[in-house]
């Protein structure tokens, strides 16, 4: 056993600095390359920009060698997690690094949910290798535009921009509709969306008062129609019930539809920023009660597979600078509804680490507001989880974006000094909230997660059987 003791010796150093300074793991390029497609909106981070972030998931999809493996990440991170710009980004990547391969044509045609999908991979394509396009790539995204009506091709016709839909149906050459022979004979007729239904009803109005009226009876007859779609309904909910609050009641309806919510792929922290807009809403105090309580549910619903654990749990929020904005969102709301759902503990570190209590029978958003408002937004000390740590637990979750410096090194030490106080060796799962690329412990050591959906949460009731659960999550889908 000399040289087995020595080979573990030797990988259980820390192998890397993250972006913050201190020591950390790397991790896998597959597992790299997964928390990023479940993490990054490709928008600016506190630790890095989008441009670096798009160069890292470029240099990534260059480096795998399994190609498959990579579209299947782009598949399950569009379709499962409703990612889309990554998604984007992968496929243009995938359109010109693979060649001669049976699987593609299938694959461009499956990562397109949304009509407007095709022109971000077009525009991606054109703008980085230019012209001309793989013929798998425009088979694929063919046979995709094929799919949709005339509602959709004409929802997102993008007239105004760069590349319109009627310059993707001339690159592809899709199957012939009747949606796209009239889109490309300019006979498609405009799509009435809320966005030009609330223009409609602003450049109609004689007055102030008319405009009102006008804007009033708009939502409603969008509201009532359904003709709003899920998201929209969040992005404008504070406008909806300032300025048709009437409709109450078919939004509250609209808010808790499961099947609203599950069709959609609507984000759950998407309900906590709907629910801090509506905060600096002017509403009577029982209607913003009513909508809470309908976000709230909604939220619930959103986040229906929650696993519960048998034994005790630690569920480790941190609220360091860094995760302030979409990371502290994203964080509280899952601490909250992995303490509803357990006997658990829930603890915030920072710069040092404390419990905090809550009423696990306050709705989820609540409980994720409180645990925000009580953010300390120090440094990043993982040390402090388990120095702190009192009791015995089956496991530990640590919400973070993995980006400690406070100590410099690792927390394995604190760790193994917390597992000889409380006589356990606690299962420790890492959920990386910004996909940064590195780690606190060693991958093979823990149960590493990413992402921000329900199917997120469903997945980590298989890693306490499997490590690489996400993994072969991703592996599952078809191809």
């Amino acid at each position: 056993m000399k040289f087995n003791k020595l080979l573990k010796s030797r990988q259980a150093k820390p192998n890397t600095l993250n972006l913050a300074g201190g020591q950390a793991y790397q991790q896998t390029e597959k597992m790299e390359l997964a928390t990023i497609m479940l993490t990054s909106f490709l928008d600016a981070q506190y630790y890095r920009s989008a441009n670096a972030t798009a160069k890292r998931l470029t240099e990534l999809v260059a480096k795998i060698p399994d190609k498959k493996f990579v579209a299947k990440a782009a598949l399950y991170a569009r379709r499962e997690a409703g990612m889309r710009s990554v998604s984007h980004l992968v496929a243009g990547e995938l359109a010109h690094s693979v060649k001669g391969e049976q699987w593609t044509k299938d694959f461009f045609d499956r990562v397109v949910y949304r009509a407007d999908d095709v022109l971000e991979i077009l525009s991606y394509c054109m703008a980085v290798y230019g012209k001309p396009l793989p013929n798998s790539l425009k088979k694929g995204l063919g046979k995709a535009l094929a799919r949709f009506d005339a509602y959709q091709l004409a929802k997102y016709r993008k007239d105004g921009a760069e590349l319109k839909m009627v310059d993707a149906v001339n690159l592809v050459h899709p199957p012939h509709t009747p949606a796209i022979a009239s889109l490309v004979k300019g006979e498609l007729a405009p799509a009435e969306t809320w966005e030009t239904k609330l223009t409609q009803a602003g450049q109609q109005a004689d007055s102030d008062t008319d405009k009102e009226s006008k804007k009033a009876q708009a939502w409603s007859d969008l509201i009532g129609s359904r003709k709003i779609g899920y998201f929209a309904l969040l992005r404008n909910l504070r406008n909806i019930l300032e300025q048709a609050p009437d409709e109450i009641d078919r939004v509250e309806a609209m808010l808790v539809d499961e099947k609203l919510v599950q069709s959609s792929k609507v984000l759950p922290f998407r309900y906590r920023s709907a629910l801090d807009a509506l905060e600096q809403a002017d509403l009577p105090r029982k209607s913003r009660q009513r909508v809470v309580r309908a976000l709230s549910q909604a939220a619930d619903l959103s986040l229906g597979n929650v696993p519960k654990f048998p034994g005790r749990t630690l569920v480790a929020l941190d609220c360091s600078g860094s995760m302030i904005g979409k990371p502290m969102k994203i964080g509280s709301l899952f601490a909250s509804v992995l303490y509803k759902a357990n006997d658990a503990d829930l603890m915030l570190f920072s710069g040092d680490a404390h419990y905090t209590s809550l009423n696990a029978d306050d709705a989820t958003l609540s409980l994720a507001q409180r645990l925000e408002e009580k953010a300390q937004w120090g440094g990043t000390d993982f040390h402090s989880i388990f120095d702190r740590a009192k009791g015995r637990y089956d496991r530990i979750v640590i919400l973070s974006d993995m980006q400690a410096w406070v100590g410099y090194y690792c927390p394995k030490a604190a760790f193994e000094n917390y597992v000889q106080r409380a006589g356990i060796r606690p299962k420790v799962f890492t959920f990386d909230l910004a996909g940064y690329g590195s780690l606190q412990f060693p991958e093979r050591d823990i149960y590493s997660m990413a992402g921000f959906s329900d199917k997120t949460l469903s997945t980590m009731r298989f890693l306490e059987e499997d490590k690489s659960a996400l993994l072969r999550e991703i592996e599952k889908v078809a191809l």
